[in-house]
């Protein structure tokens, strides 16, 4: 009888035990519905701290705390890349505490198991109707797929970048070669690579250019562009004082003369720019 009676005595504590332990964590979280859910990469990247500063977000920013710890792991042990864009990303979490914008808390989620961290944000997302907010490709496409909606850094950035049109010229320095034809790459303030041909010579200086088109990709938006060369734009006023003295001429000799020019730029041959500009446009 007696050991009947410590036994359920034994079922009794464990139950609470575990009940008063669920209560304590769920206590301990307080995810508001509807949150963004900062991971590891976002943090990191820090150009999340650029968006809350905006004042673009309203809903409560959740950080939770096995995030800070592999970000503290990462700070301590990994190599020294890594170990230097942890650190700052936890001073990027301090920077958000600070903010009056916005609302941070960092919620003890309690141990994480063997699906990682990646693994906790989600259930988390899930439990709260959150957001996630990630600059990580895996962790972006497995949200998707079960239906938790993900703000992705990258992809913002990307739709808030300027859209340089076809035709406008703009000022970047040349700072590698490019993957092929003499090409050289650069890019502009908002981090859009400009592959600009015939360039490969002028890598280190800086260089006007005509965009010719843009092409998005999964990894980013990247423009097409040419040369333009000086001599063109300080030549114009030559030519027009050269149009005007030849005015006062008689006419056959001034049409005569056009006409001889109009002939041997029509026998101009085609250079290699000519031609990727000619492709350019016929895949527009």
């Amino acid at each position: 009888m007696q050991q009947i009676i410590l036994t359920v005595a034994i079922l009794i504590l464990a139950q609470t035990t575990f009940l008063t332990v669920r209560k304590l964590r769920e206590k301990r979280l307080k995810v508001a519905r509807g949150s963004l859910l900062l991971d590891t990469s976002a943090i990191m990247d820090g150009r999340i701290v650029d968006v809350a500063k905006s004042g673009i977000i309203t809903a409560e920013i959740i950080v939770p705390r096995s995030v800070i710890n592999e970000l503290q792991l990462l700070a301590d042990r990994a190599d020294h890349g890594k170990r230097m864009r942890a650190r700052k990303g936890l001073e990027n979490v301090r920077e958000l505490q600070k903010m009056e914008t916005v609302s941070v808390t960092i919620p003890n989620d309690g141990h994480v198991g063997s699906g990682g961290v990646d693994e906790r944000l989600l259930e988390l997302a899930k439990n709260y109707e959150a957001s996630i907010a990630t600059t990580d490709y895996n962790l972006n496409k497995v949200a998707k797929v079960v239906g938790i909606t993900v703000v992705n850094v990258n992809e913002l950035a990307q739709m808030l970048r300027v859209q340089h049109l076809p035709g406008e010229t703009v000022e970047i320095q040349l700072i590698q070669p490019g993957a092929n034809r003499e090409q050289a790459v650069g890019y502009l303030d908002d981090g859009t690579m400009v592959v600009v041909e015939d360039a490969k010579n002028l890598i280190g200086q800086n260089q006007r250019v005509e965009i010719i088109r843009s092409l998005q990709t999964e990894a980013g938006r990247m423009m097409f562009a040419k040369k333009v060369a000086p001599s063109k734009i300080k030549s114009a006023p030559a030519f027009h004082s050269e149009q005007l003295k030849n005015n006062s001429q008689p006419r056959k000799p001034r049409f005569n003369k056009n006409r001889t020019n109009r002939s041997k730029q029509h026998n101009k041959p085609t250079t290699p720019e000519d031609s990727m500009v000619r492709l350019a446009n016929n895949r527009k």
